[in-house]
């Protein structure tokens, strides 16, 4: 998010193929941040999506509250019990002081005003109450297909990343932080996918749509034809994300 009262809406058009395609979390992650948060009573995960983090942590806490500024992305968002959607800014919440025992984002820190999103964190986290933040970048699949993906996400459709998404490939390790940082283990996703699958993956890029909107032409199709040889005879592969991520106390 940027500005004070408004955000860059980049998902609400693809919140089905969000969904459909995005690879889910370990569940590791979740059994760890669970671990680690002073009580197991009520959650935020703040710019929820489609809900895919929402719906792990309802195994372990008996409130979840996910949220997102597009109102896309919530509607499309499956709900379970002990879970509510609601839409509105990170930035500003309508939750009472000393809400939550926990406060995740997944894969969204680098949209917000982080100046006053922080300052939400401090007033909505009960006293030693924990801030979990992960983000991930380009997939593993083998040499061949991760240099024709790279060659995709860098050559073709590079300029139509927003300037945000550096801050994804670093890792979120250029961000402030200002929280009693911990070392957390270290997390990845993996999926098994077959070729469609991935193609409807780089089909949801944010910067594939800005291609398309601004050439009126596909650019996941440039690199089809190469990735389809390169993926070869297997039905599916095994495709693996590093996450990156870092968890914070009051």
């Amino acid at each position: 998010m940027s500005g004070h009262d408004s955000f860059a809406d980049h998902f609400s058009e693809r919140a089905t193929g969000y969904a459909q395609y995005r690879p889910g979390y370990p569940a590791e992650l979740f059994a760890y941040l669970a671990g680690i948060s002073p009580a197991r009573d009520t959650i935020w995960d703040c710019a929820t999506g489609s809900g895919q983090a929402s719906r792990q942590f309802s195994h372990y806490f008996d409130t979840v509250i996910a949220s997102d500024a597009s109102a896309a992305q919530v509607s499309k968002a499956a709900q379970t019990p002990r879970m509510s959607f609601l839409c509105c800014l990170a930035e500003q919440t309508p939750f009472r002081d000393q809400s939550f025992d926990l406060i995740s984002v997944a894969q969204a820190l680098h949209w917000f005003d982080l100046e006053r999103f922080y300052a939400e964190v401090r007033r909505l986290l009960k006293p030693r109450g924990v801030l979990a933040v992960w983000s991930y970048g380009l997939m593993h699949i083998s040499p061949a297909i991760d240099a024709i993906v790279k060659h995709l996400y860098t050559d073709i459709v590079g300029p139509y990343w927003p300037f945000e998404r550096r801050l994804v490939e670093n890792g979120y390790r250029d961000l402030a932080f200002s929280f009693n940082e911990l070392t957390p283990p270290l997390f990845a996703m993996h999926a098994d996918w077959s070729v469609d699958h991935l193609l409807g993956y780089l089909s949801t890029w944010s910067a594939v749509k800005r291609y398309m909107e601004d050439r009126h032409d596909n650019p996941v199709q440039q690199i089809q034809h190469e990735l389809i040889t390169a993926w070869g005879a297997q039905a599916t592969r095994t495709i693996r994300w590093p996450l990156a991520l870092r968890v914070g106390t009051l």
